[in-house]
């Protein structure tokens, strides 16, 4: 099988719940949502340069790269063909950790029967992305612990949403939760107050780290 990755690198965990740990990132090409907010719009795009990888090329990409934390993000990795047969792999690898970030559209279900499954990081998009539409919420009976809901938030409308959601699917307790603002369109500290004005106990807030150490526009980290 062959799999379209635009780029691999070695970082930190920018976000959620590794954040701060090492992380070997594998993009993948291709998304079936356009958030108008997104920040890797570039990889999604039909001309975007991608390189041809193999089952056996990515796995020893992730045993030769010495790190335990390995993400697989996008676009939309779970679009690629084969995704299953390349988890199972990586699965069989020792001492690894798997994460999936994933737009919240496609059904994870056929990865349960997984013997090692990943974890995922499901995105909820909220109305300020234009995508909610797209959102599979038949995936929130699969969650635990391991597993990540991250609502993107745009404005108070959008607080207001990512609130019935967590009470809708009783996410609390079920698995992270973790707000994250779209920069230039709300205030950290607004996100913040809401919190505290709901007393949501269950919700993380999180700025994406990487993007203050480095160029918020800058690829590969």
């Amino acid at each position: 099988m062959i799999y379209k990755v635009v780029e691999t690198f070695i970082s930190i965990n920018g976000e959620g719940q590794h954040a701060g740990e090492l992380a070997l990132f594998i993009r993948f090409a291709g998304c079936n949502l356009n958030c108008n907010y997104c920040d890797t719009r570039w990889a999604n795009q039909p001309d975007v340069v991608y390189q041809e990888m193999t089952e056996t090329e990515i796995k020893a990409l992730v045993t030769d790269s010495g790190v335990r934390n390995v993400t697989l993000t996008g676009g939309e990795p779970l679009l690629q063909p084969g995704m299953y047969q390349l988890l199972e792999t990586m699965g069989s690898l020792p001492d690894i950790r798997i994460e999936i970030e994933t737009n919240g559209s496609v059904d994870i279900g056929p990865y349960m029967t997984l013997i090692r499954r990943p974890a995922f990081t499901l995105d909820y998009k909220l109305p300020g992305s234009g995508m909610e539409a797209g959102m599979n919420t038949e995936n929130y009976r699969y969650l635990t612990k391991e597993d990540t809901v991250k609502f993107v938030i745009s404005d108070k409308a959008d607080l207001t949403r990512a609130r019935e959601i967590i009470e809708q699917y009783q996410l609390e307790g079920r698995c992270g939760i973790y707000y994250s603002p779209v920069f230039g369109r709300i205030r950290p500290a607004e996100i913040v107050d809401d919190m505290i004005e709901h007393r949501l106990n269950g919700v993380h807030m999180q700025l994406q780290m990487h993007k203050f150490i480095w160029d918020p526009e800058q690829r590969g980290v």
